[in-house]
């Protein structure tokens, strides 16, 4: 069976098999040879994303709780498959789970598709348990307040397949957020709400490390970066994008094209070099900068760094998860603003961008590089890309601090080509109708404090999101075609008082 390359091959998922010295050694034999065959067939499984790896059947409590300790301390692996193929005994696993740091999805599957109705004895009973078994090991998880993912059917189902890779995503995005180093370069807008937060009930929550550091030190390694270097970069751009006459060596601007080139070659540097994946920029705080950072961002994006505007660190940090947990499939990711409506004629619909930051990687045509004024910030004319989104079915999420939580938020969404043109407007943007409607939408994401910058996504399904906002213990309101908004403020409430509730507990 070959194994594909994985998106993520240095981490794992191990495959962890439930059994016990009572049925006597060749069972046992038996039940090793089953559950490495179906860890293997994970593993060879394209969607599935990351290695899974087979571990030795466990039978007693000790082997259960230093399996537990190792995959808890292990930096590969990011979580673990757990599977009854016989009965195992439940309080066998408790010490191991209460130790356990890592998520848990579990399999409740068997190794035969179907049974041989006129062979079946009682060897092939004792040996095919899993039926009771994993119901022993789903009592003693709900007994512990053990929070899993639990999927059932045989190893060969596509659906089965399918949901496990969106568990694999999100264990691989709460990974990458709990070793989430971001560079804030200034502080956030003056006066905004949203974008405050609670950073160190972030970092208990999510993992994730966030530090201000002076533009000016930003600026300094701008400044430091050669002639020949920012040259080059700009060449890369003339191929990557249709670059504007202007823009192009001989041009009037070209000197803003060779800026905005040492921007991202600095901007490289200093994240590179402190070991940041996620940052922010505010155009309130730029000191020495002589163009807010318009194309450096997008490219870094690209690239699957977390971007946040106006020091919105909560975005940038989700925008970076998601970058991960959506690595290696098709569709993009972006930061996002929702800007204006068009609510009529014909079906309402809304038109997000921002001021420069939008990701190319959901762009449907190679992008246009151009330079225009910018109305704030008091700087230079940037360089940005512009460009249209690709249409298709997206996720527009936001992370909000509630004060005695984080909620995120996601409506699902269609995005779709602009009724005409956009010639005058000189930014990247998307336009997408909303589920259920825009009045819906609308009203259920103001309900909900939802945020204003967002996170538009159409390479990470909702299944994967669930998924993640379990694993992090962070509540998650979806709003799709089934939204009723008077249902919805009903949840709000239910959530306020279970959340409440859990953190007196």
């Amino acid at each position: 069976m070959t194994t594909p390359t994985k998106p993520y091959d240095t981490q794992e998922i191990w495959f962890l098999t439930g059994s016990q010295g009572l049925y006597g050694d060749d069972i046992l034999q038996q039940v090793a040879h089953q559950s490495r065959q179906i860890a293997e067939r994970f593993d060879a499984a394209e969607p599935i994303p990351v290695r899974v790896v087979w571990k030795p059947v466990l039978t007693d409590a000790e082997s259960i709780r230093r399996m537990c300790q190792e995959a808890s301390a292990s930096d590969a692996c990011v979580g673990v498959i757990v599977w009854m193929h016989t009965f195992s005994p439940a309080k066998m696993w408790i010490a191991g789970l209460s130790v356990l740091g890592r998520p848990v999805l579990h399999l409740h599957t068997q190794y035969n598709l179907s049974l041989p109705w006129s062979s079946i004895d009682m060897d092939f009973m004792n040996l095919n348990q899993a039926a009771h078994g994993d119901r022993e090991f789903g009592h003693i998880e709900s007994r512990l307040g053990i929070d899993r993912k639990i999927v059932a059917g045989h190893a060969t189902d596509p659906r089965v397949i399918r949901r496990i890779a969106a568990w694999s995503r999100a264990a691989m995005g709460r990974h990458a957020s709990r070793t989430l180093r971001l560079a804030r370069f200034g502080d956030n807008m003056r006066d905004v709400a949203v974008t405050e937060g609670d950073k160190v009930e972030a970092q208990i929550r999510f993992g994730f490390s966030v530090n201000t550091y002076a533009v000016n030190d930003l600026v300094a390694v701008v400044d430091q970066i050669e002639d020949k270097a920012a040259a080059e970069l700009a060449d890369v751009y003339s191929e990557s994008y249709d670059v504007v006459p202007a823009l192009r060596p001989g041009g009037i601007r070209h000197d803003s094209l060779l800026y905005a080139a040492r921007q991202e070659l600095g901007l490289r540097a200093f994240l590179t070099e402190g070991g940041f994946t996620a940052f922010t920029t505010n155009f309130e705080d730029l000191g020495g900068l002589r163009q807010l950072p318009g194309l450096a961002v997008q490219r870094l994006m690209a690239d699957g760094y977390g971007f946040g505007g106006e020091g919105d660190w909560k975005t940038s940090a989700l925008l970076r998860t998601m970058k991960v947990m959506g690595q290696g499939l098709p569709g993009g990711t972006s930061f996002m603003e929702d800007y204006t409506y068009h609510l009529g004629p014909g079906t309402p619909r809304i038109l997000g961008a921002h001021m420069l930051e939008v990701c190319p990687s959901i762009a449907a045509a190679r992008p246009r590089c151009e330079i225009h004024p910018l109305s704030i910030g008091g700087r230079q004319d940037p360089v940005r890309l512009v460009f249209d989104a690709a249409p298709g079915p997206a996720l527009v999420v936001g992370l909000s601090d509630l004060g005695d939580r984080f909620r995120l938020t996601a409506n699902a969404v269609d995005v779709i080509s602009p009724s005409e043109p956009l010639r005058r407007l000189p930014v990247a943007r998307a336009v997408w109708k909303p589920r259920p409607s825009l009045a819906e939408s609308a009203e259920s994401w103001l309900l909900a404090g939802a945020p204003h910058h967002t996170v538009l996504s159409s390479a990470v399904d909702k299944e994967t999101l669930t998924d993640f906002a379990s694993m992090t213990g962070v509540e998650l309101l979806t709003i799709d075609e089934n939204t009723d908004v008077e249902q919805l403020a009903k949840e709000i409430r239910w959530n306020a008082a279970y959340h409440r509730l859990a953190q007196a507990l």
